[in-house]
Parts: structure tokens; sequence; C-alpha cells
């Protein structure tokens, strides 16, 4: 009965309206859309193909939510079958249609009843970086090392709702862009950069772009400044841009929840991995493993959390203390002296229990179960504006950085053999998958098909999504040692790093 209620229900939703025409990417070179200008915030694009228009707005969920990447090129039929949860079958881009850049794979599957929707997003694109100052009357001639173009794959799982993955995958490779236009020749100038850009024309203070400012006409010493360090601050800006953005436009486009985001660009012969929540990346080359990032939860930023509380203990309101201890203090250990640690403290020491210390911890629980204030299990990520703590005033954002941490690969260090990867899941892959047993996964599945097969990535891609998901048994999803599978949103990436084609 159940089944056939979900099913009556998908059906209703699917044939709200039919999906949209795929609209021309303004990233790419051939694109006749015009960029958004240079003072201009990446607006909000209409529906993608894929998702459910001309819905009655009864909730956020059912308008911003429902709706899978486009690369998967779902029918309405297909749609329904991704948002199945008692199936759960696995969505991979199609065989017939256009490959992703570099013989991406990729694969997805929806979770177990967890939330109505999917709530993870991905977006994969090839962007074009038309340079800021390619017109100011530069005495540089015109080159084509004006602009640049960028590969670029995301994953954002959502959280609470999934506006703000639907937005962050929509607009944050835009935000690069923009952050990336004053780059765009410094970055292919073998010189050191430049201390400081030049005005534009029109603009108060406008010299001659020829003469940009030498680090050695200021001070001395001076730091150095990489190219490579260019570009990971362009990332970290633009995803505070979209954190901003999302804080300005939660309420007019019903952005609601949050959202991990793991990003990966590869610009100039370097892949730039950025991670802000609990999503990962690894590195398998050779049969090696090579971590790309790690997971920003309350235990591993316990020390910024509990210093950001003693800092500014207005955070915490009357209800929560900075401090840690391994169990809620009673009452009656009250003048009893207590393990305890601060923000200071990696160890534990013993401090004398006093009334404060009766407050609900900032940071509690272990593992998967550990919360900031009771409410939060990730520490990094974007939005999450409006999240405060159950029956209370008391804002969570101001505990959540979006700042990502960015690591770099320099692929043209290395002879890279069509079996060396880039691996890119969210939490429901890595929740009952160790580093090892993708490794091994990698090695089964690419072994089994021909280096020269384009479709091997995308088989990788299902077989870690169909090894996490687990099948259908006693009443749950389980793996084959029996323990549960994971019962979350699974996505995955799988991004060749050589072989046939692979830059190209």
């Amino acid at each position: 009965m159940l089944n056939r209620v979900r099913s009556a229900v998908a059906h209703l939703v699917s044939s709200g309206g039919p999906p949209s025409q795929r609209p021309k990417s303004p990233d790419l070179p051939n694109a006749s859309s015009t960029p958004p200008a240079a003072s201009e915030t990446p607006k909000s694009p209409p529906a993608r193909p894929g998702s459910v228009v001309g819905l009655p707005q009864k909730t956020a969920e059912t308008r911003a939510s429902f709706s899978r990447p486009t690369f998967l090129q779902l029918s309405p039929g297909g749609l329904r079958r991704a948002d199945d949860h008692a199936g759960r079958a696995v969505q991979s881009p199609p065989d017939t249609g256009r490959r992703l850049p570099w013989s991406t794979g990729y694969a997805e599957v929806i979770n177990a009843g967890k939330s109505r929707h999917n709530e993870d997003q991905a977006c994969c694109e090839v962007v074009y970086v038309e340079s800021r100052r390619s017109g100011t009357g530069t005495s540089r001639e015109p080159t084509q090392k004006q602009g640049l173009c960028f590969y670029y794959w995301g994953l954002f799982d959502g959280h609470a709702g999934g506006g703000a993955a639907e937005m962050a995958s929509r607009l944050l490779h835009r935000h690069i862009r923009e952050q990336l236009k004053d780059l765009a020749e410094i970055l292919q100038d073998p010189l050191p950069p430049p201390l400081c850009l030049p005005s534009t024309p029109g603009t108060p203070g406008f010299s001659d772009p020829s003469h940009l400012v030498s680090p050695q006409s200021c001070w001395s010493p001076q730091k150095e400044v990489t190219h490579e360090s260019l570009v990971v601050g362009a990332i970290e800006n633009a995803f505070q841009l979209m954190d901003e953005q999302m804080a300005r436009e939660r309420r007019g486009h019903q952005v609601e929840g949050g959202c991990c985001a793991l990003v990966v660009v590869y610009l100039l012969g370097k892949m730039y991995v950025a991670n802000a929540g609990d999503s990962r990346a690894i590195i398998i080359r050779n049969g090696e493993i090579i971590p790309m990032s790690r997971e920003f939860t309350p235990e591993t930023e316990r020390q910024r959390l509990q210093l950001l509380g003693f800092l500014k203990p207005e955070l915490l309101g009357s209800e929560f203390t900075h401090l840690e201890f391994p169990r809620r203090v009673q009452p009656k250990e009250l003048g009893q002296r207590m393990l305890y640690r601060d923000q200071n403290m990696t160890g534990w020491a013993y401090k004398k229990i006093e009334l404060e210390d009766l407050r609900f911890p900032l940071v509690c629980g272990e593992g998967k179960k550990a919360r900031v204030m009771a409410t939060i299990g990730v520490t990094r990520g974007l939005g999450d504006h409006n999240l405060k703590v159950c029956s209370s005033t008391l804002p969570i954002k101001p505990f959540l950085s979006c700042f990502p941490e960015v690591r770099v690969y320099d692929l043209t260090q290395y002879e890279h053999c069509p079996d060396d990867v880039l691996v890119l899941g969210t939490d429901g892959l890595w929740d009952v998958t160790s580093d090892c047993e993708v490794a091994a996964t990698v090695d089964k599945v690419l072994s089994a098909h021909e280096p020269n097969d384009p479709s091997r990535y995308t088989a990788l891609a299902q077989a870690l999504v169909l090894g996490a998901r687990g099948i259908p048994r006693d009443r749950g999803w389980r793996l084959p040692n029996n323990k549960l599978g994971s019962g979350d949103d699974i996505s995955v990436f799988v991004i060749p790093l050589g072989g046939p084609g692979s830059y190209s």
C-alpha cells in the first residue's frame, strides 16, 4: 500500500509540467549568452532540465529540491525512478549522450527514506574565463593568453533541504570564474604576480595598465606569492561570495538548509581540490592512496569552535559552555574535580566543577554522532543561515565556516596511467567504505575493462555506489558482510588522471 501511495505521488509530481529546455551554458567558449559583468553577482538561473516546474509552492523543498544534475539527461520517467526510495536505482549519464569531460564517470543513488528527495547535487563544466583586463587599453598585443579555460567538478551534499545544494551546483563555478578574471593574464605570465593591479578606465586613480606595480618598487623584503596561491585565494573567495549570495537570496529563492561542498578545479596542469564539509576525495595512483581532503566535523574542529566560544561567550547565551567534558556534568558533581579540556588543549586535565559547567557543551558526542550545539554534525559548508538551536533563538551559523581547505596536486610532476583516478564522494560513500576498499574496487573494475574504453570510469562510479548502497535484505540495505549499507544519498565522481584523451 505504501509503495502504491509513493508511486501515485511521484506520478502526480512528475506530471506537474514539462522539463524546461536546456539553456546554453554561458561558461563554454562557444556560448552565445553574455556572462555577468564584473561588478555583478552571478544570478540564479532558471530551473535546470531534470527539474519539475509548474508545481504549487506548498513547501520550499517541493519547489527547489526535486531536480537532478542536467548531465544525467533524465526523462520524466527516469526522474521518477531516481526519486524512488524503495528501488534506489543507480543513476549515471547515458552511454548514448555526450560524455563528461575527460570521460569522467559519475553515479548516484537516492537515500533509503532519510529525506523526501535526493539532497545531493553535482556539477561538471568546462568554464571559459575572459580576462577582465583584456579590453582596458593595455599596450600588450591581444593574444590567446588573455583568456583561459578550467575544468570543474562539484559535489554538494545538502541537509535540512536541497535548496542550498541546488543553488551551489548552479552558481559556485560562476563565482570562481569571476574571481579568476583578474588573474587570467597573470597566471599565464612567468613573472611573479604584481603586488597591485592597475585601475580600470573611468575609475578614480586609473593609470596605464602597462605599468604594473613591481614587487621590487615597494618595500623589501616581500613575501613570495605564487600563481598557485592566487588560484587558491580565488576559490576561497568564491566560496565566501556564494555563501553571502545564499544569505541574501534565501527568502526569495527558497534556499533552505545548507550543504557541504567538494569542488575540483583543473587549471594549467594542476588539480585544486576544495572541501568544506564531510565529503572526501582521494587519488589512487599506481595502487597508492593519496588523501586530497579531510572531513570538517565538530571533532576535527573542536579547538576552533571552542576558541570562538571562549572569545565571544555571547554566542553561547546562557545555555552552552565552551568547555568539553567526557559526559554531561550532573548537579550532584558540583565541587568535584572532573576531566575536561578547553580550546588550548589536545589532552585532558582535571578541574573543579562550577555552576557554569552544568551548561550543555558546545561540542558533544563522538564520531558520526558529534554535534555543534546539539544540532549539526558538520562545521564547514554553505548556507544554514536560518539554522538555530532547537527551542531557542541562538543562531548556529557563527560557528560554521564557509571557507574550504584547498589542496593542490600537480599533474605534470607524474606519469599517469589510465588506471590512476581521483575519486570524489559524498559521505554516503565514505560512511561505509574505507579508502582501501575504494582502492580495491578501482583495481577490480578497471582491470576488467580495456584501457581505452571510455565507459570504464562510469562503470567504476556505479560499482562504488552499489558497493556502499548494498542490496535489500532483512528490511534494510545490507553489505556482503551483512552490515548495514548506506541509507544516505550517495554521489560519486571518478576523474581519470591519465590515459588516452584524458586532457582533451
